[in-house]
């Protein structure tokens, strides 16, 4: 959903020719997949943020047009609201550069953003929902200008046919009606990109799946919505919930929904891609004019045009990617299961976890996916969301137990194999690793902090709920621009 997309109305012709441009090139990838090379032998990982702009007072500041020509750096783009903003960091292989390299240009990047949106009367912050945001805040007004957010949305509610019911039961409850997706840019997150050998896809998706639930634990940082305090990483049900294209009715039938965890271990990336086009209608049946079976035949590298923006309105939490590159044809992994922030410290910690930890899972002689059901990863899933760093997860040999105690005693070890067989030596890991080590003894992270920091203003500020929302996010925001850990912040 990257690229540009003219307003349209679309017609039954148009329907039925992306269909089959969609069979073709799946037809096509198959082929790929036992013909080509794909670029495999220096695999990188690469990282996308998604932020929130706020005004002086830590309000939604509606601004991204001012604030994008302002940065005016293509590493930027709009998101799906207008207080919304998103940077594509470049890809990189995971030991190039230093331990600090990478933490270093993620921080050069948004500081100089910051100090171009602060003259247009912005400030970026990286949290998974802004605290401060209220229901008005996303109305049709907020969506961005983008012609592809405007057409995304009409098609959701067509498909839909009547209003999004957006319902969290947590620590409170939240129980609300949406006549637009805007609520779905409520959702910030960090996606994590790694470069995969088809002969290995499988592998990875199947161990970034198993994983998924203890990455949200570790990093949850989405407590509040619309003033609400809700699940520890309510960005999960809200985003499942804010681009739902099934009614009632359809749901009852067992109909898929778009953002979808999946129901299966698969054996291939061909097998994502082919339900995608089994199981979901198009949202955007815009045709290429390539063909790419000629294409192929002529020994050239196809773009799969219709199949990636397929791809791009399906929103598993470990999305498969097929792109071209100037070095050819790859495939990757889009891990999108994490918030955005609190600091880019944590993020580049939840980095090393995520890489190591899938590294060293796919390197057991017996494979984690066999002696775990997916359906319970699943579970793990929705339990770390709502349970944060306080949950109980299940893991084989371990049985059901607190996510701090499963990191500390089995996963870290893993993680630090990991990034042991991926060439980085004990100097980089502990630095990294350690943020998520000393995360779990203090079991603490950036949402019980925001929970914690709420519940003080409350009682000590004699405040109401708005203004300590307000309070607590402006204090994120020094904490955030300091970058130390999100587990030392301290509760004013």
């Amino acid at each position: 959903m990257g690229r540009d997309v003219p307003a349209l109305v679309f017609t039954r012709e148009d329907r039925r020719r992306y269909r089959e441009k969609m069979h073709t090139c799946l037809d096509v990838l198959a082929q790929m997949l036992r013909e080509s090379t794909f670029e495999s032998e220096r695999p990188q990982v690469g990282l996308e943020i998604e932020l929130n702009l706020v005004d002086e007072n830590a309000l939604p500041a509606m601004r991204n047009t001012e604030v994008l020509q302002a940065i005016a750096d293509p590493a930027w783009s709009s998101e799906l609201g207008r207080f919304n903003l998103e940077i594509n960091i470049p890809p990189r292989q995971l030991t190039a550069g230093g331990p600090g390299a990478w933490e270093q240009a993620i921080r050069d990047a948004l500081n100089h953003a910051e100090e171009r949106a602060s003259a247009v009367g912005a400030h970026l912050i990286m949290i998974g929902i802004l605290p401060t945001l209220g229901e008005t805040d996303v109305g049709e007004a907020a969506l961005s200008g983008d012609p592809r957010y405007k057409l995304l949305n009409e098609q959701i509610f067509a498909a839909r046919g009547e209003d999004l019911r957006i319902t969290v039961d947590g620590v409170e409850r939240l129980s609300t009606y949406a006549d637009t997706i805007t609520p779905e840019a409520a959702c910030t997150s960090t996606q994590f990109h790694l470069q995969v050998a088809p002969r290995q896809f499988a592998d990875y998706w199947n161990a970034a799946q198993a994983i998924a639930g203890v990455q949200i634990a570790l990093a949850a940082n989405s407590p509040f919505l619309f003033g609400r305090e809700l699940w520890r990483e309510t960005r999960i049900p809200l985003f499942e919930q804010a681009t739902d294209t099934r009614p009632q009715e359809i749901k009852a039938q067992g109909v898929r929904p778009r953002v979808w965890f999946g129901e299966r271990w698969i054996t291939s990336v061909f097998d994502l891609f082919e339900e995608n086009v089994r199981y979901y209608p198009a949202l955007l049946p815009l045709c290429d004019d390539e063909d790419p079976r000629e294409v192929l035949d002529r020994g050239d590298v196809p773009q799969l045009g219709e199949l990636t923006l397929h791809n791009g309105t399906i929103y598993r939490w470990n999305r498969p990617v097929y792109a071209v590159t100037d070095s050819g044809p790859h495939l990757r992994i889009e891990n999108r299961v994490l918030p955005a922030g609190p600091t880019v410290a944590d993020i580049i910690a939840n980095g090393a976890f995520y890489y190591g930890l899938t590294r060293a899972l796919v390197d057991e002689d017996r494979p984690l996916w066999t002696r775990m059901s997916f359906s319970v990863a699943e579970e793990n899933l929705h339990a770390a969301a709502r349970d944060g760093i306080d949950a109980r997860l299940y893991w084989p040999g371990m049985g059901e137990v607190p996510v701090t105690e499963l990191v500390l005693r089995r996963l870290l070890p893993l993680a630090h194999r990991g990034l042991e067989l991926a060439g980085m030596d004990a100097g980089w890991r502990e630095p990294l690793l350690g943020i998520v080590e000393q995360r779990c003894v203090a079991a603490r992270n950036g949402a019980l902090w925001q929970a914690e920091t709420v519940h003080h203003l409350e009682k000590a500020a004699t405040c109401d709920r708005r203004e300590a929302l307000r309070r607590m996010t402006m204090t994120y925001m020094d904490y955030m621009h300091l970058n130390a850990p999100a587990h030392t912040w301290d509760v004013d």
